[in-house]
């Protein structure tokens, strides 16, 4: 599915522009306790190296305490803004309308940048009226040019289903991306389908699984089949099950290492030794969590 990709291919969103096929999962310390303390600094540093490594695509998160960072490194990277893809999310904390418009606001100008490619809803939290009405803002923000695309992460299908409803009654805007924890060991099937059904970009956000399974036998054997390290043989999956994986790492040469994907293929044998089946979440999980 993903063959014919390179590190400069794109998708086309409901939107109507364009997302890079990978990106770069710049997540900080408190939302991943595998991770060790990394202060603005660092951020910074290892987002200018994933641009060097030919990401254009960046994601953070107000919930990350990293859009400020990743903004900077994006300015300072001398490239045109329009080659450059910058998303953040609203956090649970911000969730309702009026809390939304704020954040929208505050981000924008923590980050230093006039608009978001892309703004999503960090998760479910807060109810029906909470998200509908933060969906409202997303839709004001971005026909006020504050973002180019909007969307959600961590839905489950009863909360994509209850959104599709609002917006097909009048509420507007469009679903274009939906992001949530993918990988062999927990590849939400069920949500995936409901999005590819309906056009939506779906990203994967910790798709080498916190780097918990990367010892996994079968990802050894494929990566020598291969000439590919397990973390490539992850991140090749994600692209060949349509998804959009966002790899985190702050190691340069695993930084590099994660870009080049693109110049081999899983045969259909080896996606099946993939399918796992397991249920096997490594962060948290509000798609089941969540009313």
């Amino acid at each position: 599915m993903a063959t014919k990709y390179t590190l400069r291919s794109r998708h086309r969103m409901l939107s109507g522009h364009e997302i890079p096929v990978i990106g770069y999962g710049m997540v900080t310390p408190h939302s991943s306790p595998t991770n060790n303390d990394s202060p603005p600094s660092v951020t910074e540093k290892v987002t200018a190296e994933a641009i060097k490594a030919g990401f254009r695509h960046i994601d953070s998160a107000i919930m990350y305490g990293n859009e400020k960072a990743c903004g900077q490194a994006l300015l300072n990277s001398g490239i045109d803004r329009s080659e450059l893809f910058f998303t953040t999310k609203i956090p649970p904390g911000s969730m309702g309308y009026s809390q939304t418009k704020r954040a929208v606001d505050s981000s924008l100008r923590e980050a230093g940048h006039a608009y978001f490619d892309l703004i999503l809803l960090h998760a479910p939290y807060g109810g029906k009226e909470a998200r509908l009405g933060s969906w409202r803002a997303l839709v004001e923000a971005q026909k006020a040019g504050k973002t180019k695309s909007i969307g959600v992460s961590n839905f489950g299908v009863h909360h994509l289903e209850e959104l599709e409803e609002y917006i097909k009654g009048g509420g507007g805007g469009e679903i274009s991306v939906g992001q949530w924890e993918l990988h062999p060991w927990l590849d939400h099937s069920d949500i995936a389908e409901w999005c590819h059904e309906r056009g939506i970009i779906v990203e994967a956000y910790s798709p080498l699984a916190h780097g918990e399974r990367l010892r996994e036998p079968v990802l050894k054997s494929l990566g020598q089949k291969h000439g590919k390290s397990p973390a490539q043989v992850l991140i090749r999956w994600s692209l060949q099950m349509g998804f959009l994986p966002l790899p985190k790492s702050v190691t340069p040469h695993r930084i590099k290492e994660n870009a080049e994907v693109f110049d081999f293929e899983l045969s259909a044998e080896d996606m099946k030794l993939l399918d796992t089946g397991e249920y096997s979440p490594t962060d948290w999980d509000p798609t089941v969590d969540v009313d």
